[in-house]
């Protein structure tokens, strides 16, 4: 009777015997695969337009530190777009016919609850970058403190004498965004001004004519809170083209302590998000659920970056 080999090994180019220590085999991910049944693979699903992923440099942060991490249990990880419909249909076809073991969500939109939905539907383990809004008991996530940072920040920029803080928000179909608005609310109290609040998209185009609205309403401002750092270099660009001095007649901080944040001139002051934890924490968390355990929540704290602009 003819020797059998092990599933998954390929014979080096000579005869063994049963019981024979074969050398040159390697595992066959094909054949792996069919017995553990299950993909050997990742995704990073990230649900926003295209240019984002090149503009917003956390997004490459995520995804290095996530691919770092895998390949520590040589696992790979895979890119899937999905800013429109078509792209989220797509991704849906794709991580549900189970070419993929999980799901690595990033910036997860409340107006996108549909892909979610049915990633939970379909039993596919997911983790969250971010808290995923409305699906907060279904889905496991890592997350930045959003709410506290907001409010270490604007207490900093109070500590320094500022009266009149204006906010430029993130969207506010994202849990980042509606928090660190939340928190600006919170610590104005009784002084909260709606004048005083310009809504953002986090693109840098945002930030700067959200500054010209405040600048507009609110002539009289000294200090703005950006709720990341490329708005922040949006609302620089426009306090620089009105002849306000930064930080002499206008504080300006940011949120993220993104790459950008040390190219401007002065250099933002922000809240630094540990976006490398954040990654490797996403991975452990995803890992684990793979592995039949519940899904889990980690709130990581944002510290306080004092450099030029306030």
């Amino acid at each position: 009777m003819g020797v059998k080999y092990p599933i998954g090994l390929r014979d080096a180019g000579r005869n063994v015997d049963c019981g024979t220590v074969c050398t040159g085999y390697r595992v066959n991910p094909h054949a792996r695969s069919l017995a553990t049944n299950r993909a050997h693979s990742v995704a990073f699903l990230l649900t926003e337009p295209h240019e984002r992923l090149f503009e917003d440099p956390n997004f490459s942060v995520l995804m290095r530190g996530a691919a770092q991490a895998l390949a520590l249990q040589d696992i790979p990880l895979v890119l899937i777009m999905a800013g429109t419909d078509a792209e989220q249909r797509r991704a849906n076809e794709f991580i549900t016919a189970g070419h993929v073991d999980g799901v690595l969500l990033v910036s997860s939109h409340s107006g996108r609850r549909g892909l979610i939905s049915e990633i939970i539907a379909a039993g596919i383990p997911a983790i969250a970058c971010g808290v995923p809004l409305g699906f907060e008991k279904k889905m496991g996530y890592v997350a930045a403190d959003d709410y506290e940072g907001a409010l270490d920040m604007l207490r900093y920029l109070r500590g320094r004498g500022c009266e009149r803080i204006a906010t430029i928000t993130g969207p506010q179909d994202t849990s980042g965004g509606i928090r660190r608005l939340e928190a600006y609310r919170a610590d104005r109290g009784a002084d909260f001004d709606e004048r005083l609040v310009a809504y953002g998209d986090y693109g840098r185009q945002s930030g700067a004519r959200a500054m010209r609205e405040l600048l507009e309403r609110a002539p009289d401002l000294d200090a703005v809170f950006a709720a990341n750092d490329i708005m922040a270099a949006g609302a620089l660009d426009v306090l620089k083209t009105s002849g306000r001095r930064v930080p002499e007649d206008v504080a300006l901080a940011g949120f993220d302590d993104a790459p950008v944040a040390v190219t401007t001139t002065p250099q933002l002051t922000t809240m630094r998000q540990p976006f490398e934890r954040i990654s490797e924490e996403m991975v452990r968390l995803l890992l684990r659920l793979i592995e039949g355990e519940r899904p889990a929540a980690i709130t990581l704290p944002a510290d306080l970056v004092v450099r030029e602009s306030a």
